[in-house]
């Protein structure tokens, strides 16, 4: 997965696509091993107290939000997904162009 959404956010960061993504309950230290082991560039968010994970109501890892330009949840995938495949850049793309 960190190598897909490094992907994605590479392709579409100049379109405006925003990927942010979001660590659960690690400390810093190990988040930051972590991306420098894998040379993400995607920015990480700690949610260490599981605040993010309750609001936004996660169950599984990974969940994906889809959120349109003014901040309207638009999609939620559960688990793994092809991002960088076909049908996942079509998604994005009618995203993008919406």
């Amino acid at each position: 997965m960190p190598s897909t959404i490094e992907a994605v956010h590479r392709a579409y960061r100049d379109r405006g696509l925003v990927v942010v993504a979001i660590d659960i309950e690690e400390s810093p230290e190990a988040v930051a091993r972590w991306v420098r082991a894998r040379g993400l560039t995607v920015p990480v968010v700690l949610d260490r107290d599981g605040a993010v994970t309750r609001a936004w109501q996660v169950t599984v890892t990974p969940t994906v939000f889809l959120l349109d330009r003014q901040g309207r949840v638009r999609g939620k995938a559960l688990g793994t997904r092809p991002w960088t495949a076909p049908d996942g850049r079509a998604l994005l793309e009618a995203l993008l162009a919406a």
